[in-house]
């Protein structure tokens, strides 16, 4: 069981890339079962403050902590054991490996006092994504983008997350597609798994999320309710549109 505290509380968050000062001084927080959106332009530190909190950027500063457990210094495999999981914009899937494999071995049984305790189980899984059912023994490689995302998404369930982050869900995919992965990010959300969403469509991402936060040069420059964020006449000028 975690402990005590939001899905996520980051405060002064700093990344470089060698001498690059990427990040600098970003604050988040996403409350337990709460969606929160990622919004900018692209090259404005999105998906670095993403791998910034799960660990993957080694050059950082701040404070993290998941469900109230210091994470500010933890490395990924640490992240991901305190109830967080992780869709990355390359999906990651093994290409020898079938669907079912993939998808059996990232289970975890589900915390009977969790919150989300009705669990994401295989039968649950193929239930959200039918199209994953009828590649059960297809490898990973023989999958389309389309079908290799649900994938990637499908794994991360499996593991019984309390957060899940998802970077670029939907990039270069079919609109029947898409639209199916945001049919299965609301029923996450549903289910009161917290969320952390970068996309694109921001119009999308302000409808299923509580909050939003739009960085700009590796800083915040908008927080709020997605509706407030909505009528603000500064967003479109932060995104560029």
């Amino acid at each position: 069981m975690s402990s005590p505290g939001p899905a996520l509380q980051a405060r002064g968050v700093q990344a470089w890339y060698g001498s690059s000062h990427v990040l600098q001084g970003v604050d988040l927080e996403i409350g337990r079962g709460r969606t929160v959106g990622l919004l900018g332009r692209n090259g404005m530190g999105k998906t670095t403050l993403i791998r910034t909190l799960l660990g993957h950027v080694a050059q950082r500063e701040g404070q993290i902590a998941f469900f109230g457990r210091d994470c500010s210094r933890a490395r990924p495999h640490e992240v991901a054991r305190a109830g967080v999981a992780y869709v990355p914009e390359g999906r990651g899937i093994f290409p020898n490996l079938t669907v079912r494999e993939q998808l059996l071995m990232a289970a975890r049984p589900a915390p009977a006092a969790s919150p989300t305790a009705a669990g994401w189980s295989l039968p649950r899984v193929l239930q959200a994504f039918p199209r994953l059912r009828q590649r059960l023994d297809h490898a990973g490689a023989q999958l389309s983008g389309g079908e290799q995302q649900m994938l990637s998404i499908g794994r991360a369930l499996m593991t019984q997350p309390e957060l899940i982050v998802l970077d670029e869900a939907t990039e270069g995919l079919a609109p029947l597609i898409v639209a199916e992965i945001w049919r299965v990010i609301a029923e996450i959300r549903a289910t009161g798994v917290a969320a952390l969403i970068v996309d694109r469509d921001w119009r999308r991402v302000l409808a299923h999320a509580d909050e939003a936060l739009v960085l700009q040069k590796g800083r915040a420059v908008l927080r709020g309710p997605t509706a407030q964020l909505a009528a603000d006449p500064a967003l479109p000028a932060c995104l560029g549109v």
